[in-house]
């Protein structure tokens, strides 16, 4: 296989650190800043049905990251001089980005249960209004927090796994 120009590794390198940034940003902003402060100012079903707002808004962004952090990720490692193969796990870095690419799977599920089950709840409970029971909003909300703080923490381990590759 030919070796791609460099601008064109270049713009697959700048594609993937901008879907990390877009995706691991929206995650840190909405567990250091958002949700501290929605919980400070608004009742229980109106700070439910913001989460539900914002990751409407949020959610196709992530999974338009994860597409692009698969495939321009994919890119990378087959231009790669230290890709000896799947699984090989023969180097430190081999090692590093099999970790990275298991906590990047684990986040895709993690982040299914948010989008398929945690998030179709909440609107599904938001729809009784007055009506909402005030435990099942505070169970989801639990759920939901918990889902964020997972996937933060996830992601933060990426980014270590990922740093530690670029130093063997």
């Amino acid at each position: 296989m030919t070796t791609p120009s460099t601008w064109v590794l270049a713009i697959i390198f700048w594609l993937h650190m901008l879907a990390t940034v877009a995706w691991i940003g929206s995650l840190a902003a909405i567990n250091i800043l958002v949700l501290p402060a929605s919980q400070r100012t608004l009742k229980l079903a109106d700070q439910l049905s913001f989460i539900a707002a914002l990751q409407k808004r949020l959610e196709p962004l992530a999974w338009f990251c994860m597409g692009l952090l698969l495939a321009t990720g994919l890119f990378q490692l087959s231009t790669s001089p230290h890709y000896d193969g799947f699984l090989n796990i023969s180097t430190q870095w081999s090692i590093a980005i099999l970790v990275k690419h298991g906590l990047a799977v684990v986040m895709v599920v993690v982040s299914a249960i948010q989008t398929w089950e945690v998030l179709p709840a909440i609107h599904r409970t938001l729809l009784k209004k007055e009506k909402a029971d005030e435990g099942e909003l505070a169970k989801l909300q639990k759920k939901e927090l918990l889902i964020l703080r997972i996937n933060l923490l996830l992601s933060a381990l990426i980014l270590a796994a990922t740093a530690y590759a670029r130093v063997s």
